[in-house]
Parts: C-alpha cells; structure tokens; sequence
C-alpha cells in the first residue's frame, strides 16, 4: 500500500487510513481481490503504528514535566554559564517556561542579569 510521506506535525490519522483503504478497494483488481489475511494485517500494523505515536507524545510529554521538577530544585544554586564572551557565574533566581522548557534567570555576583538560559547553558552547578 503506498502513502504519502507524512511529517511529524501532521501524522496519519485513522481517517486517512480509512480513506486509503477505501481508495485501495474501489481500485482493486476484481479478478485478484484484496486478501483477507493481508487486509487485517494492514489493520494490525497501523493499529501499532498508532499506538506507538500516542506512546512517544506521552513520553515527550513525560520528559518535559520531569525536566519541570529537576530545574525547581535549581532555584537559588550557584552556577556556571557558558556564553559567548566566556563563562560567567552567577546564582539561579527565577525560573520560567517557554515551550514546556525550562528557562532560568541567573543573577551575576557583579549585579547584572541572565535571563532565558536554556539548562544547556549550565557548566557548573554548585
């Protein structure tokens, strides 16, 4: 069965299945029809397909809220930041979030202000 390349934004639904399947049958060789064995295992296997779908959202949707709760306990650390004119530290005082990520606030022993650092940034945690 062919399909259209899919992108990960807009994933084949059990709609669009139905509607290949049913394409699939109209256009059928009637001298050599569809097997039933091989039509449930279509089923079965896009069956799968979705399941496996549902199961990586919720583990990205698991990450996500488990990166939540690590970077809570940052709050009021003394770190190390990487940035382009070098390395500058500081101590964690806010924390936000953009997109399900984490972004910090880090206050600098001189005074000044960090703001949106990503936990990619971090060095050094104290």
């Amino acid at each position: 069965m062919a399909t259209a390349p899919t992108s990960a934004t807009n994933p084949i639904g059990i709609q669009d299945f139905l509607q290949i399947l049913v394409a699939q049958l109209n256009y059928q060789d009637p001298l050599k029809p569809l097997d039933p064995q091989q039509f449930v295992s279509q089923l079965a296997q896009f069956t799968s397909l979705q399941q496996t779908q549902e199961i990586n959202d919720k583990v990205s949707s698991l990450l996500s809220g488990q990166g939540a709760i690590q970077s809570v306990g940052l709050l009021g650390k003394s770190v190390e930041v990487a940035g382009a004119s070098g390395s500058q530290s500081g101590q964690i005082s806010a924390i936000s979030f953009s997109s399900g990520e984490p972004r910090l606030t880090v206050t600098l022993g001189s005074g000044g202000t960090l703001t949106d650092v990503s936990l990619s940034s971090l060095v050094t945690i104290r």
